[in-house]
């Protein structure tokens, strides 16, 4: 065998896309707010590119025919007086409007306290010692944002003597070094536990609905009993066995057991520091005599158009060099590419949606049970688009509906076959599941299999798992904890 290099030819094809394909791949990614980000960012980085106010779409007649009259004269070179001078009446603006243009500055949410502050102001108020205001702050530190604690008290009591034994070697204030025992640690829980709201520091399920009723003065209420000395009975439904039990009918037990949904399981989140999301639509359908249209919600979009003032530059060849000429091709050549890219986002948003709504019409007319089901493949075969391309469009994108505001991704779902041979989408069945579920007699709950047969009556081939899935899913209960007695 010899080794050796050798030089050869050959002819293959090879896919490699330029950074422009994914820079449009991109643009088709970005919902509408980051899309005005970045836009904002590429009229800040190409001189080529200007801003297109509103007022300057209808642009006054005495000024084009200036400009009709400058361009027969032959003159190419630019006025660069009139430019510096310009205060834009040209344009239909009238003079001085920049410069009076008041800034606007965009509402924000103040900044609300978290449960960890709403706690903490409380403590505050507390006639507590040094010691005490330690282990207070090691307990807070462990509550976590449903208001349950998040450690063991031998996990904080560990915790706590680390910072004591830090801070007694480092504050001035006069703290006692002898270290925190489980007993401090259970006197400390018993008064976080005190605090606003009621079920705060629980370590459980049980010990939170317990906090909350103690707050309430109902220690004496079976319901209370309930809860405390048969808790796994009572979350399993055996309306039975504690009716034996304690005494007491069936249904007495399970009236009781309905004051339960009154308590709040996560009182952590009522003072949750979650941030607003504030969502804007990219798409607007709405209905105008009998049909349904389709608009782009860009109105807050900047419009680009290539900059009048450098176009006029980059026409006078004579005066710049070969240097200055790569980069004025190369920056006007991106500002033009920039503007259809924007345009061909509109044009397959607009396809996607338009196909969606035709699509889909009897879900806009008749309710989430007439949605049928849809595929990214379908509308990449209708649009004569590929499947990625779509599901970049369709990705983080909301639509403004006469049903509601809903993302585009709702409109995508499975489907299960009919014996008619229709399909009938996800989550129409489980529309339909949920409506059954509030139909039925409260007392005769329908089973996953009854759920079953009455899908095959509407011509619906469903599997007894699927429902129960899609049952979980809903978070509907079996058929025997729905049971009323």
């Amino acid at each position: 065998m010899k080794t050796g290099l050798h030089q050869h030819t050959s002819l293959r094809q090879d896919l490699r896309i330029n950074p422009r394909l994914y820079q449009a791949m991109d643009l088709l990614y970005m919902p509408l707010l980051d899309l005005q980000q970045h836009l904002k960012q590429e009229l800040l980085g190409n001189p080529f590119l200007e801003l297109l106010e509103p007022e300057e779409e209808t642009e006054a007649p005495a000024p084009e025919q200036k400009v009709e009259e400058k361009e027969k004269s032959g003159d190419d070179e630019p006025d660069w007086e009139a430019i510096l001078l310009d205060d834009r009446t040209e344009h239909g603006v009238p003079s001085g409007t920049l410069g009076g243009t008041q800034e606007y500055v965009e509402p924000v949410s103040v900044e609300s306290k978290d449960l960890i502050d709403h706690l903490r102001d409380q403590t505050r108020m507390l006639d507590l010692s040094p010691r005490q205001q330690l282990l207070c702050e090691e307990f807070l530190g462990n509550v976590g944002e449903d208001g349950y604690l998040q450690a063991s008290l031998e996990e904080i009591v560990k915790g706590a003597n680390q910072l004591l034994e830090e801070h007694a070697a480092e504050s001035e204030l006069d703290l006692s070094v002898t270290p925190y025992t489980l007993a401090d640690a259970e006197a400390m829980l018993a008064i976080i536990q005190q605090l606003d709201p009621p079920g705060i520091g629980a370590r459980n399920l049980r010990e939170c609905l317990l906090l909350q009723m103690e707050s309430q003065k109902r220690t004496d209420t079976l319901v209370y009993r309930l809860v405390k000395e048969a808790f796994d009975d009572l979350i399993a439904h055996r309306w039975s066995d504690l009716g034996k039990r304690f005494g007491l009918a069936p249904d007495e037990v399970q009236r009781a057991a309905d004051e339960l949904a009154r308590l709040d399981p996560k009182p952590g989140l009522q003072h949750s520091a979650a941030n607003d999301a504030y969502i804007i639509p990219d798409l607007i359908v709405d209905k105008i005599d009998d049909k349904y249209h389709v608009f782009l919600n860009d109105g807050g979009l900047p419009r680009l158009r290539i900059s009048r003032t450098y176009q006029d530059i980059a026409r006078d060849k004579k005066k710049y060099d070969t240097e200055s000429k790569e980069f004025i091709n190369q920056r006007l050549n991106s500002a033009h590419w920039m503007i259809q890219a924007i345009e061909q986002r509109r044009q397959t948003m607009l396809k996607v949606m338009n196909f969606i709504v035709d699509r889909q019409r009897d879900f806009f007319e008749k309710g989430i049970e007439y949605l049928k089901p849809l595929t990214l493949r379908e509308v990449a075969d209708v649009i004569s688009m590929h499947e990625s391309t779509v599901s970049r469009v369709t990705n983080e994108k909301y639509v403004q509906t006469p049903r509601g505001l809903l993302p585009l991704k709702f409109f995508f779902s499975s489907g299960l076959t009919t014996t008619t041979g229709e399909d009938a989408s996800a989550r129409s069945i489980k529309a339909q599941i949920q409506k059954m579920v509030d139909d039925e007699n409260p007392k005769d709950p329908l089973t996953d299999q009854q759920i079953v047969q009455m899908f095959e009556q509407r011509g619906v081939k469903i599997a007894r798992r699927t429902v129960a899935k899609y049952r979980d899913q809903l978070g509907i209960l079996p058929a025997r904890m729905r049971k009323r007695l």
